[in-house]
């Protein structure tokens, strides 16, 4: 008996009623049987596996699909720009 886990497609990581994160994951058998189900964490739990997966993805390429928090952060045309401080 073999499990996978991974994250269903259309369900966002959603915070919950008692401020903790819920990243929806579903689990499925070789079988074919899957059953979704999330992953509570806390705040603080959740700034850990950040950092973590962070640490794990330095030094990757950025694919071409990634969040903007994985992109290089440039000015775009019309944008405001701080040069120096006053």
């Amino acid at each position: 008996m073999t499990w996978t886990i991974e994250r269903p497609p259309g369900r966002p990581v959603r915070r919950t009623h008692d401020n903790r994160l819920a990243v929806p994951l579903r689990l499925s058998l070789t079988d074919g049987h899957a059953t979704d189900t999330e992953l509570a964490l806390t705040l603080a739990e959740a700034e850990h596996l950040h950092a973590a997966l962070c640490r794990a993805l330095d030094g990757e390429p950025t694919p071409p699909a990634a969040p903007d928090c994985r992109r290089p952060v440039q000015a775009s045309p019309g944008m405001a720009h701080i040069v120096g401080r006053a």
